[in-house]
């Protein structure tokens, strides 16, 4: 089977069709705004052309939580036994800690080099969005937050932590306890997590027309001069983004899981693309999971452990945000932060990675806390935000790669890799 879908034509294959949509929607957004003037309704266009979109990404949305809570018992139980379970999570946050440390790392010497922040102008006309100010959340409220007191009530709302905290308990004791009736739930749980798995793919197959219909809309929107006001800055994160991405993570690949990185990206690239277009890590989870089990050869065990959790905690992308605003922030007060200032961003932009939710712009929510830590004024951030979406599609692309990469790395010290 695998020798006859290499034999396909690249734009038969879904990263080849993946790619189409994108170029395709960036045109066609590019073309209906230079149609605006001649009386072509380009605003109308753009959003009925996105409420395709919407609908794909809805339908991601529908199966995030059933594909989180099955995959994550089966890939528990299939693990064995607490030690087992203990010693991967273990290995996955170590390579989580230490992906995020150095995308921060990076983030941090570019913005000391370049210092976008001199160029920006504080009396911008932006506006901060609603209710920011008030988004910021202890550590004591994030741990309750992730022990759920009602199960169905996190599951209906949507809150992954909760459901990730209770499968893993609940693949925990489906292996420690013996009996007929728990090897029934166990097959009830594979059986539900095979048409989970088999609905996910059928939507999966929708993946380039909810690209081509998200981005349209997108360049529709914002247009591609966007990027111009705030070039500098832009071009700090976006380029820290990208060395982190391309530089970073393939060396880890390569030292770390013995893999080939143009393979390993190939095989994962719709994942990545439709990351890019979504801007939600948890919205591509079940094309994640479909790439990395499928196309990436990664046992299911490893990735419906490590990939759920990833989506949740492992936020590379988001922390070298967050980093790199607050400096350039700084900057743009004449605010001088030395270098245990900046270790407390690297902590603090490092721990509010983990509490941003997997949704669009969920980065900028979490810069309140970040800006918190070193005193700075968050108004700082309405002066920024004009290029937000841009660098959330691109922060958020990082952070699928990155959790792809991690569950190759885990994969082969667990003695897994293909």
């Amino acid at each position: 089977m695998t020798g006859s879908k290499s034999k396909e034509p690249w734009y038969l294959q879904l990263h080849g069709q993946v790619g189409i949509a994108l170029l395709s929607g960036f045109l066609v957004g590019v073309c209906a705004r230079l149609l605006a003037p001649h009386g072509f309704p380009t605003e109308a266009f753009g959003e009925g052309v996105g409420v395709v979109g919407d609908i794909f990404l809805r339908l991601l949305k529908m199966v995030i939580i059933p594909l989180i809570f099955t995959s994550l018992v089966c890939g528990v139980a299939s693990l064995g036994d607490a030690r087992s379970v203990g010693r991967v999570g273990l290995r996955t946050v170590l390579f989580y800690t230490l992906s995020t440390t150095l995308a921060i790392l990076v983030g941090l010497t570019l913005v000391n080099v370049f210092a976008p922040g001199r160029y920006l102008d504080i009396g911008s006309s932006a506006t901060l969005p609603e209710g920011l100010s008030s988004s910021s959340q202890s550590l004591s409220h994030f741990l309750l937050h992730m022990v759920p007191d009602n199960i169905v009530r996190a599951m209906g709302n949507g809150d992954v932590l909760p459901v990730i905290f209770f499968a893993i308990l609940f693949g925990l004791f489906l292996v420690r306890i013996n009996g007929p009736n728990v090897d029934t739930v166990h097959r009830v749980m594979e059986g539900a997590l095979e048409v989970i798995q088999g609905l996910t793919l059928a939507i999966v197959k929708l993946a380039p027309i909810g690209i081509f219909a998200l981005l349209t809309r997108e360049v529709v929107r914002s247009g591609p001069e966007l990027i111009m006001r705030l070039l500098p800055y832009f071009a700090t994160v976006g380029g820290g983004l990208l060395i982190h991405a391309f530089v970073t993570l393939p060396l880890i690949l390569v030292l770390l899981a013995r893999r080939n990185p143009l393979e390993y990206f190939r095989a994962v690239l719709p994942a990545v693309a439709t990351a890019f277009s979504t801007a939600s890590s948890s919205a591509t989870l079940p094309l994640s999971m479909e790439c990395a089990e499928k196309e990436a050869k990664i046992p299911r065990g490893i990735s419906s452990f490590v990939l759920p959790l990833g989506a949740t905690v492992n936020m590379d992308g988001t922390a070298l945000y967050e980093a790199v605003a607050a400096l350039t922030i700084a900057q743009m007060y004449g605010v001088p932060l030395d270098l245990s200032q900046q270790a407390l961003v690297l902590a603090t932009a490092l721990l509010a990675s983990v509490g941003a939710a997997g949704i669009p712009m969920a980065g900028l929510v979490m810069m309140v806390v970040v800006l918190e830590a070193v005193g700075l004024p968050i108004e700082g951030i309405a002066t920024i935000i004009a290029v937000d979406r841009v660098l959330d599609m691109m922060r958020t692309s990082t952070n699928v790669w990155s959790d792809l990469v991690g569950t190759a790395v885990i994969a082969r010290f667990e003695g897994r890799s293909p």
